[in-house]
Protein backbone atom coordinates (compact mmCIF):
# COMPACT_ATOMS: atom_id res chain seq x y z
CA UNK A 1 0.00 0.00 0.00
CA UNK A 2 1.38 3.38 -0.61
CA UNK A 3 1.02 6.45 1.23
CA UNK A 4 -1.69 9.03 1.11
CA UNK A 5 -1.00 12.18 -0.90
CA UNK A 6 -2.30 15.73 -0.39
CA UNK A 7 -2.79 18.61 -2.58
CA UNK A 8 -2.61 21.91 -0.35
CA UNK A 9 -3.99 24.94 -2.16
CA UNK A 10 -2.83 28.20 -0.48
CA UNK A 11 -3.40 31.82 -2.02
CA UNK A 12 0.51 31.74 -3.01
CA UNK A 13 -0.07 27.91 -5.03
CA UNK A 14 -0.56 24.94 -4.42
CA UNK A 15 2.23 21.92 -3.35
CA UNK A 16 1.62 18.22 -2.82
CA UNK A 17 2.22 16.68 0.46
CA UNK A 18 3.34 12.29 1.03
CA UNK A 19 2.06 11.72 4.15
CA UNK A 20 3.61 8.92 6.23
CA UNK A 21 1.20 6.99 7.12
CA UNK A 22 3.93 3.61 7.57
CA UNK A 23 5.83 5.68 9.62
CA UNK A 24 3.35 7.63 11.31
CA UNK A 25 0.33 6.09 11.59
CA UNK A 26 -2.04 8.09 14.30
CA UNK A 27 -0.22 11.65 12.93
CA UNK A 28 -1.68 10.48 9.54
CA UNK A 29 -4.59 9.49 10.29
CA UNK A 30 -5.48 12.31 12.61
CA UNK A 31 -4.55 15.02 10.20
CA UNK A 32 -6.22 12.96 7.05
CA UNK A 33 -9.49 13.63 9.58
CA UNK A 34 -9.09 16.78 9.39
CA UNK A 35 -8.73 17.39 6.01
CA UNK A 36 -12.13 15.53 5.24
CA UNK A 37 -13.89 17.55 7.38
CA UNK A 38 -12.77 20.46 5.61
CA UNK A 39 -11.39 21.82 8.76
CA UNK A 40 -8.42 23.55 7.07
CA UNK A 41 -10.36 25.64 4.39
CA UNK A 42 -9.70 29.11 5.27
CA UNK A 43 -7.17 28.87 7.72
CA UNK A 44 -3.91 30.84 7.71
CA UNK A 45 0.07 30.02 7.47
CA UNK A 46 0.27 32.57 10.98
CA UNK A 47 3.61 31.98 12.10
CA UNK A 48 6.50 32.72 8.92
CA UNK A 49 10.38 32.64 10.36
CA UNK A 50 13.04 33.22 7.35
CA UNK A 51 15.45 30.19 7.57
CA UNK A 52 13.16 28.03 9.70
CA UNK A 53 10.09 27.38 8.92
CA UNK A 54 6.26 27.93 7.93
CA UNK A 55 3.42 26.76 10.50
CA UNK A 56 -0.49 27.04 9.77
CA UNK A 57 -3.70 24.52 9.72
CA UNK A 58 -5.04 26.31 13.35
CA UNK A 59 -5.86 30.19 12.86
CA UNK A 60 -8.98 31.71 11.01
CA UNK A 61 -8.69 34.69 9.13
CA UNK A 62 -9.30 36.48 11.96
CA UNK A 63 -6.45 35.09 13.57
CA UNK A 64 -8.73 33.13 16.42
CA UNK A 65 -7.66 29.45 16.70
CA UNK A 66 -10.60 26.67 15.43
CA UNK A 67 -11.70 24.17 18.03
CA UNK A 68 -9.71 21.00 17.59
CA UNK A 69 -10.39 17.26 18.54
CA UNK A 70 -8.27 15.88 21.58
CA UNK A 71 -4.44 16.05 21.27
CA UNK A 72 -2.53 12.87 19.83
CA UNK A 73 0.82 11.12 21.07
CA UNK A 74 3.46 12.20 19.57
CA UNK A 75 5.36 9.57 16.92
CA UNK A 76 8.55 12.23 16.92
CA UNK A 77 10.53 8.62 17.59
CA UNK A 78 9.65 7.04 14.52
CA UNK A 79 13.16 8.01 12.73
CA UNK A 80 12.39 10.77 9.95
CA UNK A 81 14.46 14.04 10.03
CA UNK A 82 13.02 17.65 10.20
CA UNK A 83 14.77 18.32 7.06
CA UNK A 84 13.96 20.76 4.26
CA UNK A 85 10.18 20.15 3.00
CA UNK A 86 9.20 17.97 5.58
CA UNK A 87 5.76 18.54 7.72
CA UNK A 88 5.82 18.00 11.34
CA UNK A 89 3.36 18.60 13.56
CA UNK A 90 2.79 21.85 15.54
CA UNK A 91 2.74 21.46 20.00
CA UNK A 92 2.75 23.27 23.05
CA UNK A 93 5.94 22.61 25.62
CA UNK A 94 3.45 18.89 26.09
CA UNK A 95 5.18 16.50 23.89
CA UNK A 96 1.89 15.08 23.70
CA UNK A 97 -0.48 18.11 22.78
CA UNK A 98 -0.48 18.12 18.83
CA UNK A 99 -4.09 18.52 17.31
CA UNK A 100 -3.98 20.19 13.84
CA UNK A 101 -1.09 22.69 13.54
CA UNK A 102 1.20 21.66 11.54
CA UNK A 103 5.24 23.08 10.10
CA UNK A 104 7.21 22.92 7.47
CA UNK A 105 10.84 22.87 7.64
CA UNK A 106 12.62 25.07 5.01
CA UNK A 107 15.88 24.16 6.26
CA UNK A 108 17.15 21.35 7.93
CA UNK A 109 16.29 21.85 11.73
CA UNK A 110 18.14 18.29 14.02
CA UNK A 111 17.37 20.41 17.26
CA UNK A 112 13.49 19.70 16.42
CA UNK A 113 14.33 15.85 15.90
CA UNK A 114 13.57 13.24 18.70
CA UNK A 115 16.69 12.92 20.84
CA UNK A 116 15.25 10.89 23.95
CA UNK A 117 11.67 10.76 26.17
CA UNK A 118 13.07 14.19 27.32
CA UNK A 119 13.97 16.19 24.71
CA UNK A 120 10.90 14.34 22.70
CA UNK A 121 10.82 16.41 19.50
CA UNK A 122 8.63 17.37 16.91
CA UNK A 123 6.77 14.16 14.56
CA UNK A 124 7.46 14.59 10.89
CA UNK A 125 4.78 12.56 9.16
CA UNK A 126 4.99 13.71 5.73
CA UNK A 127 7.75 15.80 2.70
CA UNK A 128 6.53 18.24 0.00
CA UNK A 129 7.09 16.30 -3.28
CA UNK A 130 6.04 18.69 -5.64
CA UNK A 131 5.77 23.07 -5.14
CA UNK A 132 8.65 23.34 -2.53
CA UNK A 133 9.17 26.53 -4.34
CA UNK A 134 5.12 27.91 -2.98
CA UNK A 135 6.57 26.93 0.31
CA UNK A 136 9.48 28.60 -0.22
CA UNK A 137 7.38 31.74 -1.52
CA UNK A 138 5.31 31.66 1.58
CA UNK A 139 8.47 31.75 3.65
CA UNK A 140 9.78 34.89 1.99
CA UNK A 141 6.41 36.68 3.05
CA UNK A 142 6.94 40.13 5.30
CA UNK A 143 5.96 39.66 8.74
CA UNK A 144 4.99 41.90 11.92
CA UNK A 145 3.34 41.02 15.05
CA UNK A 146 -0.08 40.87 15.55
CA UNK A 147 -1.67 39.95 18.84
CA UNK A 148 0.11 36.89 20.26
CA UNK A 149 1.67 35.61 17.15
CA UNK A 150 4.97 37.27 16.59
CA UNK A 151 5.58 36.38 13.12
CA UNK A 152 2.49 36.27 10.92
CA UNK A 153 2.64 37.58 7.43
CA UNK A 154 1.43 41.11 7.17
CA UNK A 155 -0.63 39.94 3.83
CA UNK A 156 -2.48 37.33 5.10
CA UNK A 157 -1.66 33.22 3.51
CA UNK A 158 -4.75 31.16 3.31
CA UNK A 159 -5.29 27.54 3.21
CA UNK A 160 -7.87 27.24 0.14
CA UNK A 161 -7.95 23.61 0.79
CA UNK A 162 -6.48 20.40 1.71
CA UNK A 163 -7.43 17.61 -0.44
CA UNK A 164 -6.76 13.95 -0.84
CA UNK A 165 -4.30 13.70 -4.55
CA UNK A 166 -5.45 10.79 -6.05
Amino acid sequence: MSNPVVLVDTTKGEFLVELFADKAPQTVANFLGYVDEDFYVGTLFHRVIRDFMIQGGGLDNMMREKPVKAPIMNEAANGLKNLEGTVAMARTADPHSASAQFFINTVDNPDLDYQSEEEFGYCVFGQVIDGLDVVKKIEKARVRPQGDHEHAPVDQISINSITRFE
